[in-house]
């Protein structure tokens, strides 16, 4: 035991090296735009101080969304989701995966669950004991189940889920625009320092204002608008593939894997719209959209589906009048309706099916309303 636990350790250890990383080469920036930039290089005190204002704000922002997915703790499902200790000692005891799922079948009777397997079975995980609510997904990286899983990301040493996936995408927008800012500013000097570099007689040409500055300044302006390049570069893609799967309301597994509902594989399943596929992330107030402060919308355990397929599951209502066997069939109610609308909202929903498609009858026929 004492060596396994030595390796865990040491594996947690070895995480970190991708952020302690990434932390070095953001206070080197710092250091290299501020003093050796701002203060080295640039003569003028209205551009030190103009630069030195944007600067800092992208940076505060950039340090604040990267804190917070970092240290975010991965939200995991709740305890109504674990098997009753009874059924889950029976669960494990059985041999016979027909006779586990007959266990799990009857278990989320009760429970928010609309996705199942590949093969219509309960999406049930050993390792942790627990039902996976919709969208939840085992990580073997952080050896738990996570909510709304997205991915793990080695450079947060973090699982992004549905506790911190704003924080991961602000973190992505304001890395973008802090090497932006850091590469068009840096720029016309990089040019300058890059061309005395290549000149070969630089000793016999005329001193001027960049000559003259600090030594150390040249490499580092010229390394920095490098490391903002590069960056730029990777952080732009990245950026613009999460930005379409929040338009799309899909997590990253959900993108190579799409979700499987009781009427098959959707990978539409949780798109409620544009507007809507937004809010879930960034919630409902859009002063708040820029913060790192969480304002995701649900609880991360149930939500909200597209109102399409029938799911053959749930209740049919159906009008038959008996004498002129006229009849008015109300759609099979979906998942997410099924859901989302309470009784009171199920028996409108009829009324107003029935108030838009009148029954014509004789005076004498009698009419019927039978649930099934």
């Amino acid at each position: 035991m004492a060596p396994i636990h030595v390796l865990r350790c040491c594996q947690r250890g070895l995480a970190w090296i991708p952020v302690i990383f990434i932390a070095m080469v953001v206070c080197w920036s710092y250091y290299a735009y501020v003093v050796e930039l701002c203060i080295f290089t640039i003569t003028s005190i209205g551009k030190q101080v103009v630069y030195l204002i944007f600067f800092h704000l992208s940076f505060v922002m950039f340090v604040w969304s990267y804190w917070k997915t970092i240290f975010t703790k991965p939200a995991n499902p709740s305890k109504e989701f674990c098997l009753p200790k009874a059924e889950k000692e029976r669960y494990e005891k059985e041999e016979r995966p027909e006779s586990q799922q007959e266990i799990l079948w009857r278990a989320p009777t009760s429970l928010p669950l609309y996705t199942r397997t590949g093969t219509g079975a309960v999406r049930y995980c050993d390792r942790c004991q627990v039902i996976k609510p919709d969208r939840c997904h085992h990580c073997s990286a952080c050896d738990i189940c996570v909510l709304k899983m997205d991915h793990h990301c080695p450079w947060v040493n973090n699982c992004v889920g549905f506790s911190n996936y704003k924080f991961f995408i602000l973190f992505l927008a304001y890395s973008l625009l802090y090497c932006l800012f850091i590469a068009a500013t840096v720029l016309q000097y990089f040019i300058k320092f890059w061309t005395l570099c290549r000149r070969k007689s630089a000793e016999n040409c005329p001193k001027n204002d960049l000559q003259e500055t600090h030594s150390n300044a040249k490499f580092h302006v010229l390394f920095l608008f490098f490391v903002a390049a590069m960056f730029c570069i990777s952080i732009l893609s990245l950026f613009s593939y999460h930005l379409w799967l929040v338009g799309k309301n899909r997590s990253t597994i959900e993108a190579f894997r799409a979700p499987v509902f009781r009427t098959g594989s959707d990978k539409n399943g949780f798109s409620l719209g544009f507007r809507k596929n937004i809010a879930q992330v960034f919630g409902d107030q859009k002063k708040y959209w820029l913060l790192p402060v969480f304002t995701s919308q649900g609880d991360g355990l149930t939500f909200p589906t597209r109102l399409v397929n029938a799911d053959i599951e749930q209740p049919t209502v159906a009008v038959h009048p008996e004498p002129n066997k006229c009849e008015v069939t109300v759609s099979p109610l979906t998942e997410s309706q099924n859901r989302l609308l309470s009784n009171e909202q199920q028996t409108n929903s009829i009324v107003h099916h029935m108030a838009n498609n009148p029954i014509k009858s004789a005076p004498n026929d009698i009419t019927t309303v039978s649930m099934k």
